[in-house]
């Protein structure tokens, strides 16, 4: 190996900065120089050195944590040491450095820089101005680390207000009109972040008129909470006063296209039940069409044709008819569910889900069992997998 390129130079290097070059190239004649592949480790947390080292090529980065960041870490440059307090102090090393490309290290052991180098006058000097920058540079990043921290400690508590308000927003866990013989309507939300975009709901718009909605929004995390947020406020005042479905999602979606710069989108299936006739009245915009589940099986509902709500101002909805039969359950979900995913990467799919709900005879099965048996094979086939999209179910069945 060609020692004297990779050694001249150094007198551009802080710890022999103003130092004599031909009595420090003389006492590091027998250093060993290493050569390190990029992500090779130089030194590891928790072990013992009493080395320093010196970069000549390449570059290096200190991992604080232990662990390589996709930031990568603090850059050691060319001319910079490293290992200097755990050679003076002979505590374990504190930090993970490893080569971010590959380098070339001239690593001084302890008899040579304490006895030879250290002799040299100038050295020490530089070696204690060396140790004071890096350890204002290590306090620096100490004070960044706690505010980061703080800050994230901030946003977590904002959170779990905003969990908490968007869980306010959407009906309560259980049945939704108790107090009637003649219908019945439950659902539940489990969102994958701590908040989420999904939304459902169902209230009387007159004492024999249902209306009921499922909803998903693109994306996930507080931009989709915000505009989940939007869509229920403007849903509940379109509903009370538009009573056509397909006429109420072109109002809605000609209000969430306003300002819309982000091109968010919500997908919704919803209608309007008359209690005593079981007329449903429904329109689709991008929506998965919800199960009907009866005593002859499960099939979906035949769905119209409508684009997703929110990105296109002038979009045109459709509704169609059918006749919800008394004990007859509606199951509407959005498709955290069906796509919900295993270890093995298989998902839960639309077969799983139905054939969970015609395990059991539907007649007269309370819907709260029913969602709820749902919910337990949901956690029981993804296991340690986590949920990758919110998962709703919203059920309706006139008794």
């Amino acid at each position: 190996m060609h020692r004297q390129p990779l050694l001249q130079g150094l007198g551009g290097s802080a710890l022999f900065h103003g130092v004599d070059p031909a009595a420090v190239a003389a006492a590091l004649e027998e250093a060993e120089i290493l050569t390190l592949p990029a992500g090779a480790p130089l030194l590891m947390p928790g072990t013992a050195n009493d080395s320093v080292y010196l970069l000549l090529s390449g570059r290096l980065a200190t991992h604080l944590d232990g662990t390589p960041s996709p930031a990568g870490g603090i850059a050691i440059l060319p001319g910079e040491s490293v290992g200097e307090m755990s050679a003076i102090d002979g505590q374990a090393v504190s930090a993970l450095v490893c080569a971010a490309e590959e380098s070339r290290v001239l690593r001084m052991p302890p008899q040579l820089f304490w006895e030879r180098l250290s002799a040299i006058p100038g050295v020490a000097r530089n070696l204690l101005a060396v140790l004071t920058r890096r350890m204002r540079h290590g306090n620096e990043a100490i004070l960044a680390a706690q505010r980061e921290r703080m800050a994230l400690e901030h946003l977590y508590e904002e959170l779990k207000i905003a969990r908490q308000l968007q869980a306010s927003m959407l009906p309560p866990r259980g049945p939704l009109f108790p107090e009637r013989g003649d219908i019945e309507a439950e659902g539940i939300m489990a969102p994958t972040s701590s908040v989420g975009g999904d939304l459902f709901d169902a209230f009387l718009v007159s004492p024999r008129r249902l209306f009921f909605c499922v909803g998903d929004v693109s994306g996930h995390g507080i931009p989709a909470a915000l505009f989940m947020a939007r869509v229920v406020g403007l849903i509940r005042v379109a509903a009370m006063a538009i009573g056509e479905p397909h006429k109420l999602l072109e109002h809605l979606n000609a209000q969430l296209s306003v300002g819309n710069d982000a091109s968010m989108f919500v997908t919704m299936f919803c209608g309007f039940l008359d209690i005593d006739s079981g007329c449903l009245s429904y329109s689709n915009g991008g929506h998965w069409p919800p199960l009907l589940v009866s005593a002859a099986g499960v099939h979906e509902l035949s769905l119209p044709r409508g684009m997703m709500i929110g990105p296109i101002a002038d979009a045109a909805y459709t509704r169609c008819e059918v006749t919800l039969e008394r004990g007859t359950t509606l199951l509407c979900y959005t498709d955290g569910v069906t796509e919900a995913g295993n270890a093995d990467g298989e998902e839960f799919s639309l077969a799983g889900l139905a054939a969970v709900l015609g395990g059991a005879p539907a007649a007269g099965r309370p819907l709260a069992e029913t969602l709820e048996q749902v919910r337990l094979e949901l956690l029981r086939f993804s296991g340690d997998a986590p949920l990758a999209d919110d998962c709703t179910l919203l059920a309706v069945r006139r008794r």
